[in-house]
């Protein structure tokens, strides 16, 4: 039977060319609304793996998805990472000077803002994925109302390209993680990441405290991101990544002081540090 996967979109989303990387052997793909969407189902087992966009290479982290990981029960499992070329969208060819209204994903937006700006007379609206937004214009049938999405996105939905390659940095990327219900332990002495997420007290010190253990034992933290802890007001947490494996005995020593030192600590992911496909 295949592996059924979920991500956020339909057909054309640059989250279904993150699913034919991570799932080269063929995988039932099933596009869902939304990232909580894809979240809840594999939390409910309802499919097998979930894949969500979690860093850009212009924009940083994706803050949507290291929430979703904090409140739910799912792992990062396998990782991949994608080129993004931003194509502008549109129902038939027009002139720019005919466009009023610009719709896709705000990371999309921000990330093609030079664009954006030589065209002032054009709003920006927020959709919730980029291939959403080149669906809505293409439903509306609106030569005005154009998407920033891809060229896969474009060829899907029968839409014209209006202009290529609109970013405002030649060479983007999107890294894509793939969730599981399960905390992958097979490294076979590859290379490996460790995602984890923790909380320290409130006090000054706290942070260099807890990350102290990793500079004394010379393990690589290769991203540390601060969140916003919603029911306590200007109180942050870390998420954060480094590389080894959770059973290699330096690995765990460093986590379990780092335990003592903080007020919470929990795994987000074991995975291998490649973006070769897994399955």
């Amino acid at each position: 039977m295949a592996q059924r996967v979920a991500y956020p979109g339909r057909e054309g989303a640059h989250s279904a060319a993150a699913c034919d990387r991570l799932f080269p052997q063929g995988a039932e793909l099933v596009p869902l609304p939304n990232f909580s969407a894809v979240a809840e189902a594999v939390a409910q087992c309802e499919v097998d793996f979930g894949v969500l966009p979690i860093e850009s290479s212009l924009a940083g982290p994706v803050a949507e998805t290291h929430d979703l990981l904090y409140e739910s029960p799912l792992s990062i499992v396998a990782q991949t990472v994608i080129p993004i070329h931003h194509c502008l969208v549109g129902v038939e060819k027009v002139p720019l000077e005919q466009v009023r209204i610009v719709r896709s994903r705000p990371i999309a937006l921000d990330q093609c803002r030079q664009f954006l700006a030589s065209i002032p007379w054009a709003t920006a609206v927020a959709a919730a994925t980029t291939v959403g937004a080149a669906q809505e214009i293409a439903e509306k049938g609106d030569p005005s109302e154009v998407a920033i999405a891809s060229e896969r996105a474009a060829h899907s939905l029968g839409l014209e390209i209006l202009a290529r390659d609109i970013g405002d940095h030649p060479e983007a990327y999107t890294r894509f993680v793939s969730l599981a219900t399960y905390t992958r332990l097979d490294c076979n002495g590859e290379d490996w990441r460790l995602a984890f997420s923790f909380l320290t007290d409130h006090r000054p010190g706290a942070l260099y405290r807890a990350l102290e253990p990793f500079s004394r034992h010379a393990i690589d933290l290769v991203q540390l991101v601060s969140r916003p802890i919603p029911r306590a007001p200007w109180r942050y947490r870390f998420d954060a990544v480094l590389a080894g494996f959770p059973l290699d005995p330096l690995v765990s020593e460093t986590l379990e002081e780092m335990c003592t030192l903080t007020r919470e600590l929990r795994v987000f992911g074991s995975y291998p540090a490649h973006v070769d496909p897994i399955g």
